[in-house]
């Protein structure tokens, strides 16, 4: 596995190149990263543009300010595409207060597939799951740990939900090995109020194996919550150190 902060000192125009995926590539745009495949992919997403199941040939994560309110996000993220010239069709758009600099980005190849993620988080609306806290009937905010995966290989519809659901257990993992606590009650966090995922598979056919499951007992489900778990970790305590230094 290799996990680097490829924007932490760049400009826009940057482009960091999977070396596990060729033709992969991750571009720091204005307030932008773009994360581009070589060919269409099967698209499974909570992503406030675009997202659901559906094919998928990019994924743009957007900064906005943390106090960013809007009605109609949707509109804003097509807006947003048509200024920098990406085709609407194909893109899941998501939305962050996190910087783009702070996007920690792991990959690694495996037998019958590769995996690369990329990870933009905070912790400032950090919540825990299952207990009783502030609710909103459906309220909107920017995400704060959104979750960019693309994996060369072929999956079923199921093992693509298997994978999404291992990616979020391992982002929990890294919240609680971190420390990091719901404000609000004080246990740990399970994420935080506006989290976001975005998964595309190549379906390549060059790949013998058809993954079934994705689950972490599996080579598959083991490589994503290993990457998951080391970007998200790695983009929290980037994000954390920045804003220490701000104060």
């Amino acid at each position: 596995m290799t996990i680097e902060m490829p924007f932490m000192e760049a400009n826009p125009g940057k482009v960091y190149a999977s070396e596990a995926w060729p033709g992969l590539k991750l571009e720091y745009g204005e307030r932008h990263l773009l994360l581009e495949a070589p060919q269409e992919m099967d698209g499974l997403s909570s992503a406030v543009y675009g997202g659901g199941f559906g094919k998928l040939s990019r994924m743009v994560n957007i900064y906005v300010d943390r106090h960013y309110r809007c009605d109609d996000p949707a509109r804003d993220i097509a807006d947003l595409l048509g200024q920098w010239g990406y085709p609407s069709e194909g893109t899941a758009g998501l939305l962050t207060a996190v910087p783009m600099r702070y996007a920690a980005v792991a990959e690694e190849r495996g037998g019958d597939f590769v995996v690369f993620c990329c990870a933009t988080a905070g912790a400032s609306n950090a919540a825990r799951a299952g207990v009783r806290r502030t609710t909103f009937p459906a309220s909107w905010t920017p995400g704060t740990i959104n979750v960019l995966l693309a994996v060369d290989g072929r999956l079923t519809p199921a093992a693509m939900v298997n994978a999404v659901m291992t990616a979020t257990e391992a982002k929990t993992a890294a919240l609680g090995d971190l420390g990091v606590l719901d404000a609000e009650n004080g246990l740990a966090a399970t994420g935080t109020t506006t989290d976001a995922v975005a998964l595309g598979v190549s379906q390549r056919v060059d790949w013998p194996l058809l993954h079934a499951y994705a689950g972490t007992a599996t080579d598959l489900g083991g490589t994503v919550g290993r990457l998951v778990y080391a970007a998200v970790g790695a983009s929290l305590r980037a994000a954390a150190a920045g804003a220490g230094a701000r104060r």
